[in-house]
């Protein structure tokens, strides 16, 4: 987690808990990330103040007694803390996931506590059982999720390593647009810098790590573009057909679009949009299951089961 996003957290949970307003000095003194010259803290206060605000958190600003000209507090209330989604893009969706990774648990971290434990030194009250949920889980399947999401938010650029649908490894350059989970698989919806077209990566399928640069011009996402309704309206499925034995691979069966009796086998075909997927449902059932058409998938899983033999050999 960065040093900003935790101060944010921070931050936020210290106004969410105190019972009163907060003073700028009980806050820079309390909450762990303020540091440097006092315009530096004031500089870092204000910007962050801002980037709450963007997401739908309102700091309440308030006086300690209202017949006279105190110093300004700061506090959260839980009615105002509420995040308005409304209609976000494709770029906001990746904020908001990296957002929520983030949150995962900090009620419960020792730097948030720690800063209750600070103000309650102080004399101000504060009480942990009072701040919301304010951890949604987030589960990612790529350890790469955040530089993912922080090229998204600067437009960088993203170069690594895929496996592509007939298991060879490609180098691929991605000026990245998006992200967003479908069927239970997070993909990456971009730019595809060598071919010149916007194409879509399974995160889980991205091999070694992720590196992010800088692009050497500014990228503009398109503004109408919509990650959810592309990866509807992408990765047409395809149909597979198979002999399987007798009484064998239920877990395909159950998928089966047609069925034919063949004897000692049966001919079924299957829906499929993810050929690597297929080829492990396939591989798992030995030899009870042979790859009729189409050649692509046949190939690839003759290629997987050489590369089997080779691993043990």
């Amino acid at each position: 987690m960065s040093r900003k996003i935790e101060r944010l957290i921070n931050l936020t949970i210290a106004l969410l808990a105190t019972k009163r307003y907060l003073t700028k000095k009980e806050i820079f003194s309390s909450v762990d990330g303020y540091e440097g010259s006092p315009e530096t803290k004031e500089r870092m206060f204000e910007r962050d103040k801002d980037d709450l605000r963007n997401l739908g958190i309102h700091i309440e600003v308030g006086g300690f007694d209202p017949a006279f000209d105190d110093e300004a507090g700061y506090r959260i209330t839980s009615e105002n803390y509420q995040l308005d989604i409304g209609n976000i893009s494709g770029s906001d969706v990746a904020l908001l996931s990296l957002a929520a990774e983030a949150w995962r648990g900090a009620a419960l971290d020792e730097a948030a506590q720690s800063a209750l434990i600070k103000l309650k030194s102080i004399g101000v009250e504060s009480d942990l059982d009072a701040i919301p949920n304010i951890s949604p889980q987030l589960r990612t399947p790529n350890i790469d999720f955040e530089a993912i999401s922080q090229a998204i938010a600067q437009r960088g650029v993203l170069t690594f390593t895929y496996i592509g649908r007939d298991l060879e490894l490609q180098n691929r350059r991605v000026a990245p647009y998006a992200i967003s989970t479908r069927k239970g698989f997070w993909y990456l919806a971009g730019l595809d810098l060598e071919k010149n077209s916007v194409r879509t990566f399974r995160l889980d399928r991205i091999d070694g790590l992720i590196q992010a640069n800088k692009s050497s011009t500014r990228y503009e996402i398109p503004v109408d573009f919509d990650i959810v309704n592309y990866l509807e309206n992408v990765g047409e499925s395809e149909i597979a057909t198979v002999d399987v034995r007798k009484g064998k691979a239920h877990l395909l069966r159950i998928h089966a679009l047609t069925l034919v009796d063949k004897g000692e086998w049966d001919q079924m075909t299957l829906s499929y949009q993810d050929q690597s997927r297929i080829i492990e449902s396939i591989l798992w059932h030995g030899d009870d299951v042979l790859v009729v058409a189409p050649q692509e998938l046949r190939n690839g899983v003759i290629s997987a089961l050489k590369d089997l033999v080779r691993s043990h050999v």
